[in-house]
């Protein structure tokens, strides 16, 4: 991440934390981590103005890809419910693809030890499939911002 941000940044009123000027605080960040692909998964959502987590899933037996997703479709479920209307970013150009198509494109195989997780992808699918509720999911940059803050910081 560029040295010149700071906590909090100087030229921002409206967040806590160091975000680029290009980056709005009136946003939510999401974020998915597993541990093996697969293996353990979880996911979350950041809100940006004060980074206070808005939501977390998890850990089950997933992909982080996986994962990406529903906390897309998680942040947008939950706006809708608390008439929220927010920017998203996600760092995962498959998830955000996957919700612009509403179809989780997952190669995990389904089984007993999946059959949990893949009735959750269905609900979201089904969700995306029938709510017209949509506000900008925008592909944070990784390269440029450094690591987006609802990372799991286990890299």
């Amino acid at each position: 991440m560029s040295s010149d941000l700071i906590n909090p940044p100087d030229y921002r009123n409206d967040t806590v934390l160091p975000l680029p000027k290009e980056v709005s605080a009136d946003a939510w960040a999401v974020d998915a981590a597993c541990s093996g692909n697969p293996g353990k998964m979880e996911y979350r959502g950041i809100d940006l103005a004060t980074g206070a987590q808005v939501f977390h899933f998890g850990p089950v037996y997933g992909t982080n890809n996986i994962g990406e997703f529903l906390a897309i479709v998680h942040a947008l479920a939950l706006m809708e419910q608390k008439g929220l209307q927010k920017t998203i970013y996600s760092d995962s150009f498959t998830a955000i693809t996957w919700v612009r198509k509403a179809q989780c494109k997952t190669k995990l195989e389904r089984n007993a030890k999946t059959a949990q997780l893949h009735n959750v992808i269905g609900r979201a699918e089904t969700w995306l499939k029938t709510h017209a509720f949509r506000v900008p999911v925008i592909q944070w940059d990784t390269r440029k911002w450094g690591d987006i803050p609802a990372d799991f910081g286990r890299k």
